[in-house]
């Protein structure tokens, strides 16, 4: 790790400066876009919540403004998780279901954890 540091450092006078300060905190909210391999970019909200007990453990929460392309394109992975839950019929075609669920990991930039 002390040999990547010292790489980027010397090649990037920015990351060096932002090393230095070393300015890292916890962000409870705000913006992130987030860049899917299916769906494409999305513009989201985050709200981060520390659960009581641990305050190292959180859960984040990502929406999108409703009417959005992003809103749109938030339900398609919760639509295709759907499909994967269905039970298989006798020629290999999914049945009707009624639930989804969705998960998702994304780190901020500039957050470390």
């Amino acid at each position: 790790m002390t040999g990547l540091i010292g790489e980027l450092s010397a090649r990037s006078t920015d990351f060096s400066a932002r090393w230095v300060k070393h300015d890292v905190r916890r962000h409870a909210r705000g913006r992130k876009v987030v860049h899917h391999p299916v769906v494409g970019t999305m513009d989201l909200a985050y709200d981060d919540f520390a659960l009581p007990g641990d305050p190292d453990v959180s859960i984040t929460t990502y929406t999108a403004d409703p009417g959005t392309p992003s809103a749109d394109a938030l339900t398609l992975p919760a639509t295709w998780a759907d499909t994967q839950k269905q039970p298989r019929t006798a020629n290999g075609a999914h049945g009707p279901s009624t639930t989804s669920t969705v998960g998702a990991s994304e780190r901020r930039d500039g957050e470390d954890r």
